[in-house]
């Protein structure tokens, strides 16, 4: 199932300019499968904060990076940490299956959920958060990588945008904003 095409697709740099002006709504609802085969929607979340990724398992960088800050903050705010749900949507759902995802999810936190879904269900909750993403041919054209927006959206309890942080926020600097949402 490989992407959709994305012909009238937003290019990345009008996704940046709605996500950084606020020019249209950011988030909004999904329906996606998790890691263990169950269905998921953005309704299942209320009530935690979400930190929300959007990102895929065969990533060699920026991916894990972030991952792992976000697994070390939730760590640090000690029990308040339970109060927040780490997420992970795949945008490769081609090859981030329920299995793939399970394995991945789970090295970086026992909490982190990985959620996947059609390539249409991914597109849409992607779009949500002015998320880009282009599947990239690797030179002898056997694979493929997907360039991408890697920003780690902080969603409230009542599943609204509250704000996103960078690529490579580290560890502290989640826990100093997330805090504030407490």
């Amino acid at each position: 199932m490989p992407l959709p095409a994305q012909d009238n697709a937003p290019s990345a740099a009008e996704l940046m300019d709605d996500l950084m002006w606020g020019r249209t709504p950011i988030g909004g609802p999904f329906d996606l499968i998790d890691q263990t085969g169950r269905r998921r929607t953005d309704a299942d979340f209320r009530g935690k904060l979400l930190l929300l990724y959007f990102g895929y398992t065969y990533c060699p960088d920026v991916c894990p990076t972030d991952l792992m800050a976000i697994a070390a903050a939730v760590d640090q705010l000690g029990p308040a940490g339970e109060e927040i749900q780490p997420l992970f949507i795949t945008i490769d759902p081609e090859r981030d299956n329920v299995e793939q995802l399970a394995g991945y999810v789970g090295a970086f936190h026992p909490r982190l959920i990985g959620l996947t879904g059609t390539a249409e269900q991914i597109r849409k909750a992607a779009l949500g958060y002015k998320v880009f993403y282009a599947r990239v041919p690797a030179p002898d054209g056997t694979d493929y990588a997907i360039d991408h927006t890697s920003f780690i959206y902080l969603v409230g309890r009542d599943g609204k945008y509250l704000g996103f942080f960078p690529p490579d926020t580290p560890a502290e600097r989640l826990v100093e904003i997330v805090r504030q949402h407490l």
